[in-house]
């Protein structure tokens, strides 16, 4: 499942997908309704590529949780975020054994079915597919994203 161009906006519902860069920031498409917005630097944005959940063990990436989640549903839909906080917790438990239950709180489990779900139902649920030698390595493309997200410098001019 590639998150990569995925993005959660603070203050805004849903997921959003980036298309494309502007001098103020970028332009974003929501997965909602697919209505396209801007947004500028001073937002408070995260890539779902860049978010974990917190293990006894360490951190595991949100995309892998996601996938675990497919498998466990065959790529369909998960149960709904709207459920009660103990069968939240129970279905994220099977989901993943070793989550910090002290760190990653109710309302965590629930952001993350319903992305799952709003992922699944737009069809961007699908199996991790092997790089091939035409696409951008992973790494020059979160520097094409962070480079998206930070706020540019400004140089100062110099005066002869």
């Amino acid at each position: 499942m590639n998150l990569e161009k995925i993005l959660a906006i603070s203050g805004k519902p849903g997921l959003y997908v980036l298309r494309v860069q502007t001098r103020t920031g970028f332009v974003a498409e929501s997965l909602l309704d697919g209505k396209k917005i801007t947004v500028n630097l001073k937002s408070n944005v995260s890539l779902l590529s860049e978010i974990s959940i917190y293990t006894y063990e360490g951190e595991k990436p949100l995309a892998e949780i996601m996938q675990k989640i497919a498998d466990k549903e065959n790529k369909g839909q998960a149960i709904s975020h709207k459920e009660d906080n103990a069968t939240l917790t129970a279905y994220f438990k099977e989901i993943l054994p070793d989550y910090d239950e002290e760190r990653v709180y109710p309302s965590d489990i629930k952001k993350v079915l319903n992305w799952y779900n709003m992922l699944q139902a737009k069809g961007l649920v699908v199996d991790e597919a092997p790089a091939t030698s035409e696409e951008k390595p992973a790494d020059e493309a979160l520097v094409a994203v962070e480079e998206t997200v930070a706020p540019a410098k400004k140089a100062k001019a110099k005066k002869e």
